[in-house]
C-alpha cells in the first residue's frame, strides 16, 4: 500500500542550549537540583521584573545558523506568544515569530547506500522553555518545577521535506551531532534536553497538494521516533483507504504499545496573539561580532568526513563511524599526525579501542592512552615487534592499567617482544630442519601442510617470541633451497 501513498514528513527539533545562566534571566541553567530552586522574580514573571537578552543564547543559535548554511538576521525583535499552560508562569513564551535568527540553511544527511540527500530548513528560531508538571500517581493535584521555565532553546525547523520515517531519522541523528560538534547541547532525547515533534501526512504519489498533517510528540530516542513515524503513516493510510477524513491533530506516541494516541484537535491557526516583546531591546547582529562567530566556527562532520576520506584514504564506512563524535573524530587525526598507516589508526578505534570504550561505559576523552601513544602500539605490530593479537588481548590491557609506562619494557616484560631478524631466525630455523630431515623430504616432495610442523617447533625454540611472518616467510626459503 505504501507504493500508492508517499509520506512526507517535517521535524521541528529543540534543543536545549549549554550556556550558563538562562535565555532572560541570570537564574542557572543547570539540570537536576531541588524543585524551584533556579528561580528569580525574572523567571516567575513578578511585577516590574525586566527580562535582559542572553548573549551566549544569541551566539549559540548563530553558531547552529551558519553550520547549516542559513541566513542570519541582522535585525529583529523577539515576541511574546500568549498561551495559558500551569508550568508556563508569565501566561506566555518569549520567542521569535517573524523575524527568526536563521533563515533558510540546509541539513545533509547520508544514507547507508552512500547517498547524500540535502533537506532543506525554513528557519531556526531562539525561545525560551517552559517549566515540568510532574504528575504522581494516585495523587490528585500536579506538582510544578520552574527549574526548567526559561532555559534557551532553539528550534529547528525543517521544511516537509523528508519522505520516510529512516530519513526523518537520519536527519535528527544528523542535527545532533551537528550540536554537539559545535558544543552548543548536549543532544539527550532521554533527559529533553533534545527533543523532537514530527508533523506527518500522507498523499497518493504524483500528488503535489500536501495531506492533512498530524503533530507526534513524546518520542524520546531515535528508534521510538522511527516507530511513530512508521506507525502514524500507516494509520493515516489505513484511514483513506476507508474513505475517512484525517483529523488535524496532535497525537501522544506510547511506547510500550507502539501506537499513537488522539491528545487534542488543532484549529487550522493556532491564535498566539503574538506581539514584539515590550521589555526587550531589538536584536541586532553587527557585522564584526558575525565575523568573530564565523571565525570561532570548528571543523564540522561533513568537512571532517571529506578529509579523512581524501586526505586519509579511510572507506566511507570509516568515515562515517569516526565522525559520529567529536572527540572521536579529532582523537583520529591527532593520532594521524604521528603515523601514515591512517587506516590502521582507524581499525584500532573501531576495534579494540571502541570495545574497551563500550566495556567501561567511557567515552574516547576518558581513553586513558594518548593518540600519540595508541600510534607507537601500532607501530610496533606494524614493525612485526608484537603480534596483533598480543597487541590486543595483553599489552593494550597493560598499557592501559599503567599509562606512564614505556610499551617496549612493558611488552618485554610480558614476554611478548617477537624475534624477526633474519640473523637470529636463520640459526633457529636451520637446527629445526636437521632434527626432521624425513619430513623436509617429505615437504619437498609435495607434503606443504608440514610447513605447520615447522612452524611450530621454530616458535617453540624461540618461545613464541619469533615473528610469525618473518619466520613463515624464511623457512619457506630455507624449503625450498633444494628442491
Amino acid at each position: 500500500m505504501l507504493s500508492k501513498y508517499e509520506p512526507v514528513i517535517g521535524l521541528e527539533v529543540h534543543c536545549q542550549l549549554l550556556t550558563a545562566s538562562k535565555a532572560f534571566a541570570a537564574d542557572p541553567n543547570a539540570s537536576g537540583g531541588e524543585p524551584n530552586t533556579h528561580i528569580s522574580v525574572i523567571t516567575l514573571a513578578h511585577p516590574g521584573a525586566l527580562p535582559r537578552t542572553n548573549r551566549k543564547m544569541v551566539e549559540y543559535a548563530i553558531r547552529m545558523g551558519l553550520a547549516c548554511g542559513s541566513e542570519i538576521t541582522r535585525y529583529g525583535v523577539f515576541a511574546r506568544k500568549n498561551y495559558f499552560y500551569p508550568d508556563l508562569p508569565k501566561g506566555y513564551q518569549i520567542s521569535q515569530e517573524k523575524t527568526p535568527i536563521c533563515q533558510g540553511g540546509q541539513v545533509v544527511i547520508r544514507k547507508p547506500s552512500g547517498e547524500e540527500l540535502a533537506l532543506r530548513l525554513h528557519h531556526i528560531h531562539m525561545e525560551e522553555d517552559a517549566g515540568k508538571s510532574i504528575h504522581l500517581e494516585g495523587e490528585p493535584e500536579s506538582l510544578l518545577d520552574y527549574n526548567r521555565a526559561g532555559v534557551p532553546l532553539i528550534e529547528v525547523v525543517s521544511d516537509p521535506e523528508m519522505r520516510s520515517a529512516e530519513e526523518a531519522v537520519l536527519y535528527l541523528q544528523e542535527v545532533r551531532r551537528l550540536v554537539r560538534y559545535l558544543d552548543i547541547c548536549d543532544g539527550n532525547l532521554e533527559e529533553g534536553s533534545f527533543r523532537c515533534d514530527a508533523n506527518v501526512s500522507v498523499r497518493l504519489r504524483g500528488e503535489t497538494k500536501l495531506g492533512q498533517k498530524v503533530e507526534i510528540k513524546n518520542m524520546n530516542s531515535f528508534r521510538n521516533v522511527q516507530r511513530a513515524i512508521d506507525y502514524e503513516i500507516e494509520r493515516q493510510i489505513q484511514l483513506l483507504e476507508k474513505g475517512e477524513k484525517i483529523l488535524s491533530e496532535t497525537r501522544l506516541f506510547d511506547a510500550n504499545t507502539g501506537i499513537t494516541l488522539g491528545m487534542r484537535t488543532k484549529e487550522a491557526m493556532n491564535d498566539y496573539r503574538y506581539f514584539p516583546e515590550p521589555d526587550l531591546a531589538p536584536l541586532q547582529i553587527s557585522e564584526t561580532w558575525l565575523n568573530e562567530i564565523k571565525a570561532s566556527m570548528p571543523a564540522l562532520p561533513q568537512e571532517l568526513y571529506q578529509k579523512f576520506t581524501q586526505q586519509y584514504g579511510l572507506p566511507a564506512y570509516d568515515a562515517g563511524i569516526l565522525t559520529e563524535s567529536k572527540e572521536m573524530a579529532f582523537f583520529f587525526e591527532e593520532a594521524c599526525q604521528h603515523t601514515a598507516n591512517y587506516k590502521g589508526v582507524s581499525n584500532w578505534l573501531m576495534g579494540p579501542v571502541q570495545s574497551y570504550l563500550n566495556a567501561t561505559g567511557s567515552a574516547i576523552d576518558q581513553f586513558p592512552l594518548q593518540p600519540s601513544q595508541l600510534t607507537a602500539l601500532i607501530t610496533l605490530v606494524d614493525e612485526s615487534h608484537v603480534s596483533y593479537a598480543a597487541a590486543t588481548q595483553q599489552l593494550l590491557p597493560a598499557w592501559i592499567e599503567a599509562p606512564q609506562r614505556d610499551v617496549r619494557t612493558l611488552a618485554e616484560e610480558k614476554n611478548l617482544w617477537m624475534e624477526g631478524d633474519d640473523d637470529t631466525l636463520q640459526p633457529i630455523i636451520a637446527t629445526v630442519l636437521e632434527r626432521f630431515p624425513d619430513k623436509v623430504k617429505a615437504y619437498r616432495k609435495g607434503k606443504k601442510g608440514l610447513i605447520g610442523l615447522f612452524m611450530g617447533e621454530v616458535m617453540k625454540a624461540t618461545r613464541g617470541k619469533a615473528d610469525p611472518k618473518k619466520a613463515n616467510e624464511l623457512l619457506t626459503k630455507a624449503l625450498s633451497l633444494n628442491e
